[in-house]
Parts: structure tokens; sequence; C-alpha cells
């Protein structure tokens, strides 16, 4: 369905909403797996979703009609497998510019891919790629923010939302709206080949960078600064002044004060 509030070229331009799902990437790729052919920049967007992953299998819980969860279809077919950490890039920068007017300074990109404010977790994104050979075919991106849910129960630690911080609730179609329209911006930067852009604003951001703090990997708690995130995404921290290390996903925990 066409929605009038979406003002980009593509994304969200068809905007498909329903009431309750276990997971809107699930919805996603079932509906692509029925050959039901989609336009990309489809936006599912779900009231509730029951199911809702984060990297690793881990939970997201999100109270009912109160935040945004929903799925976004892209074909980056122009993007080498070896390369897509840049559109984790490129959808982190999306949503950062999407609530960047509303809450400032204090957001932050968290590696690889979760949207702080402060010291707390305001979203995150799952992205599962189709691949074809050495391109990517299609990518699934999920994404999940917290928006107008006042409290959280006590097993979602370091949680916070649009609400608790500005104390007001945001009309969730026009947050994604606007979160949607930085999206492809930034996707359009990547298929323009602005790759260094891209990898530059991301690093710019990132929570945590150039500052020390204590982490863990193994077992072990170590202090360290986080210096750059290679083309791979893999993240470099350094130990010491001689050492520098790189961490994969799941690799590494960053230790919150």
């Amino acid at each position: 369905m066409q929605n009038n509030i979406f003002s980009g070229l593509f994304v969200g331009q068809n905007l498909i909403t329903i009431k309750e799902v276990d997971s809107t990437n699930n919805f996603l790729k079932n509906t692509l797996s029925n050959s039901n052919p989609l336009p990309e920049g489809t936006v599912i967007m779900a009231e509730s979703q029951y199911a809702g992953r984060g990297q690793q299998q881990n939970r997201w819980h999100s109270e009912p009609g109160k935040n945004l969860t929903f799925s976004l279809l892209l074909n980056p077919t122009f993007l080498a497998v070896a390369n897509q950490f840049d559109l984790t890039r490129a959808i982190s920068l999306g949503v950062y510019d999407g609530l960047k007017p509303l809450l400032g300074d204090e957001l932050k990109i968290k590696w690889p891919n979760d949207i702080y404010y402060a010291d707390k977790k305001l979203g995150g994104m799952l992205i599962e790629n189709l691949l074809q050979g050495s391109q990517i075919k299609q990518s699934v991106i999920g994404i999940g923010l917290n928006v107008n849910q006042p409290i959280f129960p006590d097993w979602v630690p370091n949680a916070t939302s649009v609400f608790q911080i500005l104390q007001r609730n945001e009309d969730l179609k026009v947050l994604l709206s606007q979160i949607c329209n930085n999206i492809e911006a930034w996707y359009l930067n990547l298929k323009a080949d602005k790759t260094s852009l891209v990898r530059e604003t991301y690093l710019s951001r990132l929570y945590w960078l150039n500052e020390k703090h204590i982490f863990r990997s193994n077992g072990n708690d170590f202090s360290g600064i986080i210096t750059n995130v290679k083309d791979n995404g893999v993240l470099v921290v350094r130990h010491n002044i001689n050492t520098e290390m790189e961490y994969s996903f799941k690799e590494i925990e960053f230790l919150n004060k």
C-alpha cells in the first residue's frame, strides 16, 4: 500500500502493517520464499512481535503497540559478500540519523549494530543476507527500537526508550518514515560507491571510540581503547601502547559502568 508519509524514492513506499507476528524478519522471508514478488524497499511493520530476535538468537522484548518493530527488504546486488558489513554500517547510520534530531549528541552506534543513548540500549538490528555466488541477492533487515515503552522488565538489562529520555510519546509512523528516509540516503551513498564516507562516518559515531573502558574476552577482563573497525567489520581494540587486538562478533563484551 502507498503511504504518503514516506518521502523517499522507494524505502517504505510499500508499507505492510500487521497486528501480530512471531518476527517481521520471518514474515518477510516466508513471503519471499512463497515466490511473492515484493519491490525493493518494502517495509513490514508489526504492532506486536512475540518472538523478536537479535544477534545470535538473543531475545528482543517489546511491549505491543509502543515501539517500532519492522523489517525492510533491500536488494544490494552491487555489494560483494566480502563487504557486507558496509550494509550494516549504512543501516546503522540511517537509524542514527533518523533519531539524532530527537535525541542529540548522547546517541551512539555500539559495535556492531546497536543503537545506544548514553550507556543504555535503545535498539538494535538483525540483517539476514541471501547470497548468490559472491554477491548479495537480497537482505532482510529487522530493526527494533524502544520508542514509547515507559518501563522494562527486570530481565531486560540496560534498556532505555525515547519516552524515558524525553518524557513524551512519539508518533511511530512519523518516526518510522524519518528512519526509512535516512536509511535510503545512506544506502544510496553505498550504491554510489561512497564507501569511504560510509565507513568514516560510522566510525566517528561509534560508542566508546578512543575511550578507555573495561572489556571481557574469553572470560578475561581487560582495559582497552577502541581504535578502529576494519573494512570487514572486525573491531580493533588497543590493549596497551604496543598491542592492538582484533575481535569478531561475540568475541568481546562491553562491560558497562
